[in-house]
């Protein structure tokens, strides 16, 4: 017998949840901000990368953009159509992933009340360094103006019933003292949507609070645009404290050879050209080491081999069991 097909039993999956340092070298803080020779090509005109060290080994660890609803802050496509802009396109662009519509535009609390500032910093972090999802409750970022260091944490904390949006999650950005620790609930800085890695800053309260530098509002902006402020003042802040959430699934599967199954080689050199057993002894006491196991589909495709640390004998008086652990 050279196959043998699996049993529902005989395979098992399982489910665990797996939190992790979210920035490259499994850092669990960011402080060195980075950027590139792409902020000065086209895309650039949208969003920066940002990098862990200018090295290299550099690796992107989240990007950059700006957004503003009527288009200001950027260099427009066409000087002769106003608010037609990188800005405008971002903000439309992050207002249908996030709200799933063209219509809601984005709004934070302000004592209770909600205000719809014109411009909106976004963070999208790298989905090589957020994996599945932000794990809620870990986010510290450090905002710095001339006003000091702002650190904004989100308020998963504290929250009894989850909102959603068409992005999944969301939670508050409030001024914090550490990760999940909030101080203050008076100012909505900012929003955070772990199911897609994504922050949204409340830009225009950060620029009053001076807590980020001012971003020119012109029609045709080209020396520094908005993107800057924002990574100005992340560079002049503490760091930026994030850790990834995914879970992981893996399948058990147990191979069982009853004490009847596989004892003679499938090795061709176990056959003479005769097609008899080369060795006489093998015929009443057969034996064979099972060295690997391959798992095949309905078409005896091989899909996976596993193989044993140590090749283990197989006959008429032993039976085997080898568990395999898919991870995915």
């Amino acid at each position: 017998m050279s196959y043998r097909r699996f049993d529902n039993d005989d395979i098992v999956v399982s489910a665990d949840s797996i939190t992790s340092p979210a920035w490259s070298n499994n850092a669990v803080t960011l402080s060195t901000y980075v950027t590139s020779s792409q902020a000065a090509t086209d895309s650039g005109k949208y969003y920066y990368h940002v990098y862990n060290t200018g090295s290299s080994d550099q690796e992107i660890q989240f990007a950059i953009a700006y957004g503003h609803r009527l288009g200001s802050g950027s260099g427009l496509y066409d000087a002769s159509i106003k608010g037609k802009s990188y800005s405008s396109t971002v903000y439309g662009q992050f207002r249908t992933l996030i709200n799933g519509d063209e219509d809601t535009d984005f709004s934070f609390l302000e004592s209770g009340t909600p205000t719809t500032p014109a411009s909106v910093h976004f963070i999208s972090i790298q989905r090589s360094r957020f994996k599945e999802k932000i794990l809620p409750g870990s986010i510290l970022l450090s905002l710095s103006g001339s006003a000091g260091d702002l650190k904004l944490t989100d308020n998963s904390t504290t929250e009894t019933t989850d909102s959603f949006v068409d992005a999944g999650r969301v939670y508050s950005l409030y001024s914090g003292s550490a990760a999940g620790t909030v101080i203050s609930t008076t100012i909505e800085y900012g929003k955070v949507y772990p199911d897609v890695g994504l922050i949204a800053l409340n830009t225009d309260k950060l620029v009053a609070d001076n807590f980020m530098g001012a971003v020119n509002v012109t029609s045709n902006y080209t020396t520094v645009d908005g993107k800057e402020t924002c990574l100005s003042s992340l560079q002049s802040g503490s760091g930026f404290s994030l850790r990834a959430d995914e879970t992981l699934s893996s399948n058990f599967i147990f191979v069982r050879a009853r004490n009847s199954e596989f004892n003679y080689s499938t090795n061709p050199s176990n056959i003479t050209g005769s097609g008899e057993l080369r060795h006489s002894t093998m015929i009443d006491n057969p034996q064979s080491y099972i060295s690997q196991v391959g798992l095949y589909n309905d078409s005896n495709d091989l899909l996976a081999v596993a193989k044993l640390s140590t090749p283990l004998l197989k006959d008429f008086t032993k039976e085997a069991l080898v568990r395999i652990k898919l991870d995915y």
